[in-house]
């Protein structure tokens, strides 16, 4: 969607209110052993399946057919800016999430504490999900015994594995390849300049990483990092700007809230369970007129494999969906990010389920919120996720008429 277009539409002093609830990676594949359902079809969501008959649903598509996301793009789709447009590392989310003070010319990663053999080869990219009080731990014995020359850097714990790199000083550049392989059995890779201009910060990175990996050489599972999303800090259009939304993120995840706030939104400070995060959407209603809501153990059950687990964990958002609708929003839609089948143990490029319910939606005929039964609905099959927001708008009457 053209934010010029947008912009000259939005009406500025609406009051309507709209919840985005994501269930990170919520798309999947049939499973036999689950009668040929996917983890979203299995699972019993009667809440899900009624709002589903009252709503416009279809398969929208978070990049390009064919394309698989990452959790940046798949999330700024969904916030109605074009993923090919607005493009961003995962250092910078990362940072953001756990509200690092981020500089102009700082360069960011999203680190993975991660466990090799001894021929240096990768055996698990997550350390066996060390806990995150272990991850913090290592990140202050990284402090205490790295130095490097010529930068000033820092060492964040993020959650579990998880951790943030960033370098501080004069000419950085982000344009350094990820040393993180993806993929079990191979050797991490070395951090190479991608222009010219960037040789000095990658071979600032090399030197980290040499050093972290004598540090930690003898501390299995977490003997070696990874390191991905090189990036700076980009400056983009707010959500109050385009769409004339004061709005707020509820998650988890630091990611999550990162990329929520790249786009203007305020973050609350993350949830630690389901239940949790549903309490604050209530506790903040009066506040705000726009509502992101992360869940992200369906895609933390996907990855993992596991099928049972994602169908448990959208089981359990069902149950919410009630109070949900309590609060009487004018627009509510459900969906997810990106697919992660449990079968394929990652994200995927499969479309992605999503409902849109308003009391002024045309609703289609689906009456279970599935993978099959959004095939060929209202909202169509693979139509652009970029689409979703200025449909969430007009639904919340938020959009004037264009042109005489």
């Amino acid at each position: 969607m053209n934010f010029d277009i947008l912009k000259t539409v939005v009406k500025r002093n609406e009051t309507s209110k709209i919840v985005l609830l994501v269930m990170d990676g919520l798309g999947g594949l049939p499973e036999p052993a689950a009668g040929s359902k996917t983890s979203l079809e299995a699972a019993r969501t009667p809440n899900l399946d009624a709002l589903a008959a009252r709503s416009l649903c279809g398969l929208h598509q978070p990049v390009a057919p064919g394309i698989t996301p990452g959790s940046g793009p798949a999330h700024l789709g969904l916030f109605g800016y074009d993923p090919l447009t607005y493009q961003v590392g995962r250092g910078v989310l990362s940072a953001l999430g756990i509200d690092f003070d981020l500089q102009p010319g700082d360069v960011a990663a999203r680190g993975n504490f991660a466990t090799v053999d001894g021929t240096g080869r990768v055996k698990d990219r997550r350390a066996g999900r060390i806990l995150t009080e272990k991850g913090a731990e290592l990140c202050a014995l990284l402090r205490e015994q790295v130095t490097l020359s010529g930068a000033q850097f820092f060492i964040q714990p993020v959650k579990e594995y998880r951790f943030l790199f960033v370098l501080r000083g004069d000419g950085l550049h982000a344009k350094i390849n990820e040393t993180d392989p993806l993929e079990v059995g191979e050797r991490p890779l070395k951090a190479k300049a991608q222009s010219p201009a960037a040789e000095e910060t990658a071979a600032l990175v090399r030197s980290f990483v040499e050093q972290t990996a004598a540090v930690l050489a003898d501390r299995e599972p977490a003997n070696m990092v990874l390191l991905r999303g090189f990036s700076q800090l980009p400056r983009w259009p707010s959500m109050q700007e385009v769409f004339g939304l004061k709005a707020v993120a509820i998650a988890m995840y630091p990611m999550y809230r990162g990329v929520a706030k790249l786009v203007g939104m305020e973050a609350l400070p993350a949830s630690q369970s389901v239940g949790e995060e549903f309490e604050r959407l209530a506790q903040c209603w009066a506040e705000y007129d726009f509502f992101f809501v992360h869940i992200k153990r369906t895609d933390s059950a996907g990855e993992d494999g596991d099928f049972d687990r994602k169908v448990a964990v959208i089981e359990e958002v069902d149950t919410f969906v009630p109070r949900i609708l309590e609060l009487k929003p004018d627009v509510l839609v459900v969906t997810g990010d990106h697919s992660t089948p449990a079968r394929m143990r990652s994200h995927s490029w499969h479309p992605v389920p999503v409902l849109l319910w308003s009391d002024v939606c045309r609703p289609d005929r689906v009456t279970q919120f599935g993978e099959r039964a959004c095939l060929a609905r209202g909202l169509g099959v693979r139509f652009p996720v970029s689409d979703l927001m200025p449909l969430a708008l007009a639904h919340a009457g938020r959009l004037e008429k264009f042109g005489a």
